[in-house]
């Protein structure tokens, strides 16, 4: 338990630097921070996920491949976030406040790319294939259009604040 624990304390201090390096990167190179978490960020946190699906994937576990990448990331929104808001808010006293003027808008792209996904598992036959690998690459890349657009052309219309 000694080891858990102190191997939780050094994940919690890489994915601090980790963050914090990937906002200096996005400053030098003029990369707004939220695009650096859409893509650099979470690509390489997404790594981990993909190898294991890929591994249950060869071995034949097409369910438990799919499974492992969508309770990752429910995993991620419902404990990921939340946890260290309520340490931080324990420990300082303070609320976190989020400042994306888009954050319905994005939770609306997030909705719709889940129900996009199921559409196309159900009109490939619930079978994991390449047409299935194109056709998630193909949202991955509407999502992160969409997404960067709007961060980057910050439209009035789309602002919830």
């Amino acid at each position: 338990m000694a080891t858990f624990g102190v191997s939780l304390i050094w994940i919690a201090l890489y994915s601090y630097m980790l963050v914090w390096w990937a906002t200096i990167v996005g400053d030098v190179l003029g990369i707004p921070t939220v695009i650096m978490g859409y893509t650099f960020l979470a690509a390489g946190t997404s790594i981990p996920d993909a190898i294991s699906s890929m591994v249950m994937a060869k071995l034949g576990e097409g369910d438990m491949a799919v499974s492992s990448s969508i309770g990752s990331n429910v995993f991620d929104i419902l404990v990921g976030l939340p946890v260290p808001w309520m340490i931080y808010n324990a420990y300082f006293g303070e609320t976190i406040t989020i400042a994306s003027p888009y954050l319905v808008v994005n939770v609306m792209i997030l909705l719709f790319m889940v129900f996009a996904v199921v559409v196309s598992i159900h009109m490939q036959g619930w079978v994991l294939n390449k047409m299935l690998g194109i056709i998630m690459a193909a949202l991955y890349f509407v999502f992160l259009i969409s997404a960067v657009l709007i961060e980057w052309d910050e439209p009035a219309f789309l602002r919830t604040d």
